[in-house]
């Protein structure tokens, strides 16, 4: 399947509401790993089981809400692109990986007061914010056992208490600028590096690793994967003011009102006469914006060029994604990654 073949059927699903929750990316760009997402999926739902029945309940709950799967899609096909992949030794790593962005996910949810992610309720919303904090504990224990109980060689325990330590970074540094303008998008895209993007990298890189890539290939797939993480998170953004509840499976505006000042609002900033500037300045710092202050900044951001200069930025990291990826790559390998950077560029959820 071609890249412009995936566009289209992707342009016709969207013609219908996307269903929140749904594992899209499974049915149509990741045929070369198809075999292994279902595998996977099985392997989650054994991995979150415990002899707490509480437990199990809330991670079936957390499984079977669905997502995109990209982090363990990525590292699958990264493992595939290799030639010595063996799907037993790499299932476990793959789920561990979706462990811990769920886990991570739980925690954000706690954080952010959510009661909704992926058109379904929240651990937190269901449970309290104790429990769910607690599972989310569970879940990255978890992760952390399925890596032990294979005996992998100790540079995959270490990316992967890499990863747990950016994750907490990068959640510790969004929770201590919120309602603040940062005095440049330096600070914005270290942000998210450090909550996106060297996620995707580490998936990447332990899939070429395990696949057995040489050193050279894994470090290309190391930086696609960054890329890659780059453009996912700023689009990620931008669908705060361009999609509705209904789409993105959470209020539109909500990460405004949480305070997350984005690219594009950087952006709008730094181009606004000094009344407009004023006027979204004391919005977006305003712990206690009303629905209607959420829908005035969201309105004045989309009056200036914010929205495009992110899309812009955005499309120049998937570029570099597709640049640099390894010569000799597979080529339904390589036609999946080109894939994956044509829907990040155009996802509407």
């Amino acid at each position: 399947m071609t890249s412009e073949h995936f566009l289209m059927k992707k342009e016709r699903r969207s013609a219908d509401a996307p269903d929140v929750g749904d594992t899209t990316l499974n049915n149509d760009m990741f045929d070369v790993i198809q075999a292994d997402l279902e595998m996977l999926e099985l392997t989650l739902t054994e991995a979150i089981a415990s002899e707490t029945a509480l437990i199990t309940d809330i991670g079936t709950h957390l499984v079977s809400s669905g997502g995109k799967r990209l982090r363990p899609a990525l590292f699958l096909v990264a493992a595939r692109g290799g030639t010595s992949f063996d799907p037993a030794r790499a299932m476990p790593i793959a789920a561990a990986l979706e462990l811990v962005h769920t886990a991570s996910l739980v925690h954000d949810d706690v954080i952010d007061e959510a009661d909704t992610r992926r058109g379904a309720a929240t651990a937190n919303a269901k449970w309290g914010n104790q429990i769910a904090i607690l599972t989310g504990d569970y879940i990255f224990a978890r992760a952390f056992k399925l890596i032990a109980e294979k005996g992998y060689d100790s540079s995959i325990y270490v990316k992967l208490a890499q990863l747990v330590c950016t994750l907490s970074e990068g959640e510790i540094l969004q929770d201590h600028t919120v309602y603040q303008v940062p005095k440049d998008e330096s600070a914005y895209y270290e942000r998210i590096r450090k909550k996106t993007a060297d996620f995707l990298e580490i998936c990447c890189e332990l899939g070429a690793m395990i696949g057995g890539m040489s050193a050279d290939d894994t470090a290309r797939m190391a930086q696609y994967g960054q890329a890659l993480g780059m453009a996912f998170q700023i689009t990620d953004d931008l669908l705060d003011f361009r999609q509705t509840s209904e789409h993105i499976g959470k209020p539109a505006g909500h990460d405004l009102a949480q305070g997350y000042v984005t690219l594009p609002v950087i952006r709008a900033l730094s181009v606004l006469d000094a009344h407009g500037r004023a006027e979204l300045t004391a919005l977006v710092t305003n712990p206690k914006m009303t629905e209607e202050e959420v829908a005035r900044a969201l309105d004045i951001v989309r009056m200036t060029d914010g929205l495009d200069y992110a899309q812009t930025q955005a499309d120049a990291y998937l570029e570099r994604a597709k640049n640099v990826l390894p010569e000799k790559l597979d080529e339904r390998v390589r036609e999946t990654c080109l894939m994956a950077a044509d829907f990040i560029g155009r996802r509407e959820f």
